[in-house]
């Protein structure tokens, strides 16, 4: 394959690899309904059982979305992982919180009392989504940072990226990505609420408790939802319009307004996938909402997140739009095609990447090995 072929392929999975890591998020949003359950009850332990079987795989989706990034475009690694170091910090610290939570929380002499670990698992579900959902924004609302590959060659200074001095706090306190950030966190917790309805079936006051808490989250969700997208869809980005070099960059920009809703008109897989999963998602929902005794939501949420989550990916990094602009001047903005590994580096994962499947088909096993086990 010849390398903007190369460039569009690995963006299509990173895109997959977003996309599953949003919809797995449900294991965080599970875990901000813990401090609202009394800690010793049959319904917190209930819920420790079934989100505690499935947080490895949650956190596993997150470090190979990230190795996958590193791998295929090593610059966006290096100038958001290098520059907005403070907020991916604080992910980070929110997902150790988790794995400590898991391990300790039912330990025999657990000094610290469950209800401690409960507290660092609403951490890791409550600001480990928002935060996501901010780096993530990023990708769509531009970021304080600047590259110029030619500091590589300055011995004093081999610094190819430079970032704003607070490091990624700034992008935090952006509305528009707190926006996002809001609205992956009532997803999660709808999808959760969805997943309890499927994997702990019938009636009572925990199944009807779940159901209450599908329609309070799911209305925040689409309200939140609605507005992100109105956001997005009148949100000014740039194109690139030149291509040249060796290495088949583009290096001039234009700004476009509503350059997302352009992206959608251009790209109608982007746009059927963006309306298709929409129509997933509020079906599960309004259904399980609704219906007393339906327990099929989660999947219908499910495969719709995946879909609306490829399509956001699409119309970011396709298109000759940039998936990281710059908000300093847009020539330090990032796409597939100017921060890309090499066509040998990149050729070469290819090879490797056709495991996914196998991989993948391995995390459904696992996946049913443990509900068939609980």
């Amino acid at each position: 394959m010849e390398l903007t072929t190369l460039q569009e392929y690995w963006w299509l999975l990173i895109s997959v690899l977003g996309a599953i890591l949003v919809f797995m998020l449900f294991v965080q949003g599970g875990q901000t309904f813990l401090l609202s359950t009394p800690s010793d009850s049959d319904d917190s332990a209930k819920m420790i059982q079934t989100f505690g079987h499935k947080w490895e795989l949650t956190f596993t989706t997150l470090v190979v979305f990230g190795g996958a990034f590193f791998a295929s475009f090593p610059l966006f690694y290096s100038t958001s992982f290098g520059g907005a170091y403070w907020l991916w910090m604080l992910i980070l610290i929110s997902f150790v919180l988790q794995a400590v939570s898991y391990e300790f929380r039912t330990k025999p002499n657990n000094i610290f009392g469950t209800r401690t670990y409960d507290t660092f698992l609403f951490i890791n579900g409550s600001v480990g989504c928002i935060l996501l959902g901010v780096a993530v924004g990023m990708m769509f609302f531009g970021a304080q940072f600047t590259v110029q590959k030619g500091n590589i060659l300055d011995a004093q200074a081999p610094v190819i990226s430079t970032w704003a001095p607070t490091h990624g706090l700034e992008a935090i306190a952006c509305w528009k990505n707190l926006l996002l950030g809001f609205t992956v966190l009532f997803l999660a917790r709808t999808q959760a609420a969805l997943y309890l309805l499927n994997h702990i079936p019938g009636s009572g006051a925990f199944y009807d408790r779940n159901r209450r808490r599908v329609r309070v989250n799911g209305v925040i969700f689409v309200v939140l939802f609605l507005a992100f997208l109105g956001v997005l869809l009148t949100q000014t980005s740039y194109t690139t319009t030149v291509q040249g070099g060796l290495d088949g960059t583009r290096s001039e920009f234009a700004s476009i307004g509503c350059k997302y809703f352009f992206n959608y008109l251009d790209m109608p897989v982007a746009l059927i996938a963006l309306l298709a999963g929409v129509v997933m998602v509020l079906y599960g929902v309004i259904r399980s909402a609704l219906a007393a005794h339906y327990t099929c939501g989660i999947w219908w949420s499910g495969i719709g997140t995946v879909l609306v989550v490829l399509s956001l990916f699409w119309v970011a990094g396709y298109n000759d739009t940039p998936y990281y602009p710059s908000q300093i001047n847009p020539v330090y903005s990032l796409t597939i095609y100017n921060s890309s590994s090499s066509e040998f580096t990149l050729t070469a994962m290819s090879y490797v990447s056709l495991v996914i499947p196998f991989v993948l088909a391995y995390i459904a096993y696992a996946w049913w090995s443990m509900d068939r086990k609980h």
